[in-house]
C-alpha cells in the first residue's frame, strides 16, 4: 500500500505587496518538518509541487532539514485558487488592507463565502477556471501518481487543492470542503492511504514536527 503525504506550504506572506513569498517563521517551519522526517527516515519515491514559490519555497526547506535535495515534478495543478479573485465575485469594491484583527477576520469571512459561491457554480471568478475544472486538475494528479510504482510520494502544495483532494477522497458536499480548506495549518501532512483501486483518508492537518510546547507559537495557518 502506498502512501502520499499532502503538505500544505509553509506560512507565506500574508498582507505583504507579495504574498508568494515564505515569512521568516515559514521558512522556519519548513525546515523543521524535514528534520522530522528525517528523523523517521523516511524517504520518498515521488515528489511533485504547485508552481509556486511557496511551494518552491517549503520543498527547499524540507529538503534543508532532511539534509538531501529533493527533487520534484512542478504540477499546475497543485496550485492554489486566487483567493482575491474569488473575493471580488461577491464584494466588488476592494477590502481594506488586513492591519487589524478584525479586517483579517472580515478577509477570510469573504474569502470563505467566495469559495462557497464559486464551488456551487453560482459566481465565476475573472481568471480563473471554474470549480469543477479545478477540481477536475487536482483529481488527475492524484489519479497519474496512484497509476504509478511510487510508494512514498510527497505532494506540497495550498489549501484549496489539499481540501479538495479530501473532498474528491471523501465524497463530501462543497460546505464542508469549504471548512476543510479554511482549518488547514502551514505545513501540515496529510496522508492518504492509496491502493490501485482505493484513495483512503489517514490523517488529516497533523503537525507531528511541531507537537512540542516550544513549538506552539510556530502554528500559524495563513
Amino acid at each position: 500500500m502506498a502512501t502520499f503525504y499532502l503538505v500544505r506550504h509553509a506560512q507565506a506572506s500574508f498582507g505583504a505587496a507579495d504574498y508568494d513569498q515564505l515569512s521568516p517563521l515559514g521558512l522556519r517551519q519548513s525546515v523543521r518538518l524535514g528534520q522530522y522526517f528525517a528523523s523517521r527516515r523516511l524517504s520518498f519515491d515521488a515528489v511533485v509541487t504547485g508552481t509556486l514559490k511557496r511551494h518552491a519555497q517549503t520543498l527547499a526547506g524540507i529538503s534543508e532539514g532532511l539534509g538531501a535535495p529533493l527533487a520534484a515534478t512542478p504540477w499546475p495543478g497543485l496550485d492554489e485558487y486566487d483567493g482575491q479573485a474569488l473575493i471580488a465575485a461577491i464584494h466588488p469594491e476592494p477590502l481594506t488592507d488586513a492591519t487589524t484583527a478584525e479586517h483579517y477576520r472580515y478577509h477570510f469571512r469573504q474569502l470563505r463565502q467566495g469559495l462557497l459561491q464559486w464551488m456551487l457554480d453560482k459566481t465565476q471568478p475573472v481568471g480563473m477556471p471554474n470549480w469543477q475544472e479545478f477540481r477536475h486538475g487536482v483529481v488527475n494528479v492524484l489519479r497519474q501518481l496512484q497509476a504509478s510504482d511510487a510508494q512514498n510520494v510527497l505532494l506540497v502544495s495550498s489549501g484549496g487543492p489539499i481540501a479538495c483532494a479530501i473532498s474528491h477522497v471523501l465524497a463530501i458536499p462543497p460546505e464542508s470542503t469549504v471548512e476543510l480548506n479554511m482549518r488547514l495549518r502551514n505545513t501540515s501532512v496529510t496522508e492518504l492511504s492509496v491502493t490501485p483501486k482505493r484513495l483512503a483518508l489517514q490523517t488529516y492537518n497533523t503537525l507531528p514536527h511541531l507537537d512540542s510546547v516550544e513549538f506552539d507559537s510556530w502554528i500559524t495557518h495563513a
